[in-house]
């Protein structure tokens, strides 16, 4: 392959990359929002610089996306931090677990998402939304809501889900050396709100020493949302470059 083939490559291995080419189109990608209380210590220790906590919130959210155009049909499971840089409100992606290869790969490669293998399930039991992470055979976390009893305003859904996220960049080198260590911004866009309900819910976390959600305790229930969209998400831009902050 000569060397301009080469750099129009979007990633290994060349001739089957692990994910193709975007931008990528989520269409009826489905929320379990379960936003939380916990201990604001907890989060000090894993909230990046120069992020501020003003309030010890955290929401916990199951993402069941059956169509994403290059992806394909999968679910995630993770925790935003409720933070803010500068003036600016949003959330901090703290992890993500995630049953579709080219979604971690593409997730962590193209962009920052902190993505790792786990297998979360959305599904609708009875009268009652359902939201599950396992991490290989343990169950991390179990999420409970009333399915659809009172609607959301879909302006309210659209600011839930549209706050600007924050997600840190770590990459070393060959050398072991710090090669890439940033803090990036990206935002949900041209999205379109098929349906929101609120409702009561519950979370459960357990121990687990390499999916450690249960490090941030619930401590209160503060609201629950059951969101259904298309969207699209717009490029990470660099907020903040530590290596050239360091320098």
């Amino acid at each position: 392959m000569k060397i301009d083939e080469l750099f129009k490559q979007v990633s290994t291995p060349l001739g089957a990359p692990a994910f193709p080419r975007g931008p990528y189109r989520f269409h009826n990608r489905e929320y379990l929002n379960i936003t939380y209380r916990t201990d604001i210590e907890a989060l000090r220790k894993v909230v990046p610089e120069p992020i501020e906590i003003d309030e010890p919130l955290v929401r916990f959210e199951v993402m069941r996306m059956p169509d994403t155009t290059g992806l394909g049909n999968y679910t995630e499971c993770g925790q935003a931090i409720v933070v803010r840089l500068g003036q600016e409100r949003g959330e901090y992606l703290h992890a993500m677990y995630v049953d579709n290869h080219p979604a971690i790969a593409s997730g962590r490669e193209v962009s920052a998402f902190p993505k790792k293998l786990g297998a979360p399930r959305l599904y609708v039991d009875s009268d009652t939304l359902v939201g599950t992470l396992d991490y290989g055979t343990l169950r991390i976390a179990v999420a409970t809501m009333g399915y659809k009893h009172q609607p959301l305003p879909l302006e309210e859904a659209r600011a839930e889900i549209c706050v600007p996220t924050f997600m840190l960049k770590l990459m070393r080198g060959y050398d072991r050396q710090l090669r890439i260590c940033e803090l990036v911004r990206s935002q949900i866009q041209d999205i379109e709100i098929k349906s929101a309900f609120r409702g009561p819910a519950r979370l459960q976390l357990f121990e687990h020493v390499l999916a450690p959600m249960a490090d941030f305790p619930v401590r209160e229930v503060v609201a629950a949302s059951h969101i259904v969209a298309d969207l699209s998400l717009t490029p990470p831009s660099v907020v903040h470059d530590y290596l050239a902050k360091a320098s």
